[in-house]
C-alpha cells in the first residue's frame, strides 16, 4: 500500500461560468498516510469528487502535484498509477457473469488464468459473493452488485483504492450494512483508502480521518470526533453533526462575575451563557466582540420547572416535534434564532407553547462572526 500526497493541487474549468474560469479545486494540501482510510466529505460541488478523479488520472491537473508512494504521477496515465476505482454506478458489463465482471481487469493484463481464478475466489469469499459468481448483474440486488464492482477493485491488489459515493444509490438499510463491509474489508485489507462522500454519518463512522471540504477548498481535516467536537469554524460546525450545531448570533460582554455571551435580539428576550474555562480565557480581551455562538441539541434540554437550577436559560416557542422513537426532536423560535433540541424517548408537546431550555455553558463554542473561525 502507499501514501497520496497532494500538494497545492489546483482545478481550473477554463470559461465553464459566463465566460469566466472556475476553479473547483483551490490549491489544496493533503496527505493521506499509507493504509489510512481517507474520507473527503462535502457537499455537492465542493471539490471532492474533483479531487478524486485527479488522483486517479481521469481529470486533468491544472496546478500543483500528486504523489503515490513517492512516485509524482501527473504525467501517469490512470492504468499505470496502481489504484483502483469504485464508482457510484456499479459499471458492471450486463453480459457478463459476476466472475468474468471481476476478472475482466486482470485478463487485460495478462494475468495467467490459475491467478485470475486464485484472485477472484478470494474476493468473492471476502465478500460473501461464492455462490454468485456464475449470475449476471440483472439477477442481483444493488448491495450484490455494489459487492461486486468492489471485489472488481480488490482483485488488483493497488496501492491505493479510490471510492465515488459508492452507496448512493442504495437504500437507507442496505448503506448501512455497506458502510460496515468496507470498514470490515479496510481492516482486512490494511489498504490505503480515500472515500468521498456527501453523507456526513458515512464520514463520521468509517473514516480514520476526515477532510471536509467546501467551495475547493479545505475546512479542516482531523479525527472525526475532533472535527465534532472541535470544529474549526462555523461551516464545519454546521455541516457535521445531525441534526446540524445550533448557532446564535450575540457579543462577547463583561460583567461582573467574568465573561458572558449575549444574544442578539431585538425582541428583548435575549439570553446570556457565561464563559468560563478556556474559552472565557480565550476572550478575556474581546470585550464587545461580535460572535456566533453554537451548542449542539443533545446539549440542550428543556426545564421541566422554571426553579430548576441552571446558569443559562433560553425562553422559546414551540413550532414542531418530531418523535424519533428513542428521541424527540424540539424545532424553537426565540423570536431571533431558531434552534433544535433532542429529547430521550417519545415526548408529547403541544405547537405554540413557550418553554424553558438549558443551554450546557461547558459545550458552547464560538466563532468569530466576521472571519467565521473558532475562537
Amino acid at each position: 500500500m502507499a501514501q497520496v500526497v497532494l500538494n497545492q493541487l489546483e482545478k481550473i474549468y477554463a470559461g465553464s461560468r459566463k465566460g469566466s474560469d472556475f476553479r473547483a479545486v483551490k490549491k489544496i494540501d493533503l496527505t493521506v498516510e499509507d493504509k489510512e482510510f481517507m474520507v473527503l466529505v462535502g457537499p455537492s460541488g465542493c471539490g471532492k469528487s474533483t479531487t478524486l478523479r485527479m488522483i486517479a488520472g481521469l481529470e486533468e491537473i491544472t496546478d500543483g502535484t500528486i504523489s503515490i508512494d513517492d512516485q509524482l504521477v501527473n504525467d501517469v496515465a490512470p492504468k499505470d498509477r496502481d489504484i483502483a476505482m469504485v464508482f457510484q454506478s456499479y459499471a458492471l458489463y450486463p453480459h457478463m457473469t459476476v466472475f468474468e465482471n471481476m476478472a475482466f481487469g486482470l485478463k487485460l493484463r495478462k494475468y495467467s488464468k490459475e491467478e485470475i481464478e486464485r484472485r477472484v475466489n478470494e474476493a468473492a469469499q471476502v465478500l460473501g459473493l461464492e455462490t454468485m459468481l456464475q449470475r449476471k448483474p440483472k439477477a442481483l440486488s444493488g448491495g450484490q452488485r455494489q459487492r461486486v464492482a468492489v471485489g472488481r477493485a480488490i482483485v488488483r491488489q493497488p496501492k491505493v483504492f479510490l471510492f465515488d459515493e459508492p452507496l448512493s444509490n442504495l437504500d437507507a438499510k442496505m448503506r448501512v450494512s455497506m458502510r460496515a463491509e468496507i470498514s470490515k474489508l479496510h481492516e482486512r485489507l490494511q489498504a490505503t483508502m480515500i472515500y468521498v462522500t456527501h453523507d456526513q454519518v458515512e464520514a463520521m463512522t468509517m473514516g480514520d480521518r476526515i477532510c471536509v471540504m467546501n467551495d475547493g477548498e479545505i475546512m479542516q481535516i482531523d479525527e472525526p470526533l475532533n472535527i465534532y467536537n472541535r470544529p474549526a469554524n462555523l461551516f464545519v460546525a454546521s455541516f457535521i453533526g445531525s441534526p446540524a450545531m445550533n448557532l446564535f448570533k450575540g457579543a462577547t460582554v463583561f460583567k461582573e462575575g467574568g465573561p458572558v455571551f449575549e444574544e442578539t435580539n431585538e425582541t428583548g428576550n435575549g439570553f446570556s451563557i457565561p464563559l468560563d474555562g478556556d474559552l472565557g480565557e480565550k476572550v478575556k480581551n474581546l470585550d464587545g466582540k461580535a460572535v456566533v455562538l453554537g451548542i449542539r441539541p443533545e446539549h440542550t434540554r428543556m426545564l421541566e420547572s422554571e426553579s430548576e437550577p441552571t446558569v443559562a436559560v433560553v425562553t422559546a416557542k414551540i413550532e414542531l416535534s418530531e418523535p424519533m422513537g428513542s428521541e424527540t426532536l424540539v424545532y424553537l423560535d426565540t423570536g431571533a434564532n431558531s434552534f433544535i433540541v433532542k429529547e430521550r424517548g417519545h415526548v408529547k408537546l403541544s405547537n405554540d407553547l413557550y418553554v424553558s431550555v438549558a443551554i450546557d455553558p461547558e459545550k458552547v463554542h464560538l466563532f468569530d462572526r466576521a472571519t467565521g473561525e473558532a475562537i
